[in-house]
């Protein structure tokens, strides 16, 4: 299946390898086009402006978007609708707020042109993995783009969540969730390691030992076994904790809908507070999240 890929950026780029690898042909644009020059080299066709890979991509097109909400995406589905034509298709399969999907939705389809959001998880590993994809839209467009969604994901791992923005809503809600599972593991490592026990604990074998059969296992625990490997006390980064939007997004609907989201809540708040002092808590919340996403870390200066 042919396919216009539009933002080549950590999750982007390893997408567009995926697809490869799944025997597509992935036509790809970035801004910067050394990153599409790497793509092309592994097989893709290049696209250096926007109106060449509307060019080459034969109708009915498709086209999937990597990349950050707001402005950025913005800014490229308004070029992009111009260039396309009635029966094309666009996915955006960024972190957008489900509110514009609505307008996206609405200013693609008075051209004749189908939308689709699809949350994406998986971060660096979803080259190997697979991506967990939560997609919105139109059933018919879903099903039309069904090969794409089972290259990318794992087995039973992509699922149409209902109209449009349900995709981008439920990748909403998983980020929170994944906001307070990773305060709570930084919580509970923070105690281990400052209890009376600590000193002879090996926290790696700790969250390797609870990753066997625990009820609190998952592939958070696995990174946090992998970060903690590399630096046993994360004395080389700071606790500072960016939030990316969702969580705020998250906690907005809840008070919207009325919904208690206390965990959430504080996990959120606890990013805030991390940018103001450094905690070992906070160190682990900076590593998990470069090591399933690759997001930086700020580092440390040495400690004494």
């Amino acid at each position: 299946m042919q396919i216009g890929m539009i933002g080549l950026g950590r999750m982007g780029m390893n997408m567009a390898r995926r697809l490869l690898r799944g025997r597509h042909k992935v036509v790809a644009y970035n801004r910067s086009p050394d990153r599409t020059k790497e793509v092309v080299a592994l097989g893709a066709q290049g696209a250096y402006s926007l109106p060449e890979l509307g060019h080459i991509l034969k109708p009915p097109r498709v086209l999937w978007l990597m990349l950050p909400a707001g402005k950025p995406t913005d800014q490229h589905i308004d070029q992009i609708r111009l260039l396309l034509d009635k029966g094309d298709i666009v996915v955006d399969g960024g972190n957008s707020f489900f509110k514009d999907d609505l307008r996206h939705a609405r200013e693609l389809a008075s051209r004749g042109i189908h939308y689709l959001d699809a949350g994406v998880s998986g971060g660096v590993w979803g080259l190997k993995i697979g991506y967990c994809l939560m997609v919105g839209g139109e059933r018919k467009i879903f099903r039309r783009l069904e090969p794409l969604f089972k290259t990318l994901a794992p087995p039973n791992g992509y699922l149409y969540c209902g109209e449009t923005g349900a995709g981008h809503f439920v990748k909403m809600i998983h980020n929170g969730i994944e906001y307070g599972m990773m305060s709570a593991y930084g919580e509970g490592f923070e105690l281990l390691q400052e209890s009376p026990y600590g000193r002879n604990l090996d926290l790696a074998k700790v969250a390797r030992l609870w990753n066997q059969g625990s009820v609190v296992r998952s592939w958070l625990l696995e990174l946090a076994e992998s970060a903690l490997k590399k630096d046993k006390n994360l004395s080389s980064i700071k606790g500072y904790v960016e939030d990316s939007g969702e969580g705020r997004w998250t906690l907005h609907q809840a008070v919207d809908l009325a919904v208690s989201a206390p965990v959430i809540a504080s996990s959120l708040f606890q990013r805030f507070r991390s940018r103001k002092i450094d905690s070992f808590s906070d160190r682990l919340l900076a590593a998990l999240r470069n090591e399933f996403g690759g997001h930086a870390v700020v580092k440390a200066r040495k400690r004494g």
